[in-house]
């Protein structure tokens, strides 16, 4: 095979590379941020479930798990804290 024959065609697997590779990235960390407030929600209902013997509730709504999601436990905590102290 001819050498520029050979360049280009990796010349333009990779411009293709680059293209397609592009948009796979931002929906990568949209579905990683949608999966920790799915996690958030669980925590929340969990808590809900077995805290309701020590009187704790705490409302599920997107931004308690985004809290609950993306800090994990003690953002828990720390929504357990505001509702029992604060609120």
């Amino acid at each position: 095979m001819e050498p520029i024959v050979v360049i280009s065609v990796l010349g333009g697997l990779i411009i293709i590379l680059l293209f397609a590779g592009a948009p796979i990235k931002p929906l990568r960390f949209i579905g990683q941020g949608v999966v920790k407030l799915l996690i958030g929600a669980l925590f929340l209902f969990f808590l809900n479930a077995f805290g309701s013997q020590f009187g704790i509730h705490v409302p599920i709504n997107f931004a308690t798990s985004a809290v609950s999601g993306f800090l994990g436990l003690p953002g828990l905590a720390a929504l357990v804290a505001i509702q029992t102290w604060v609120i």
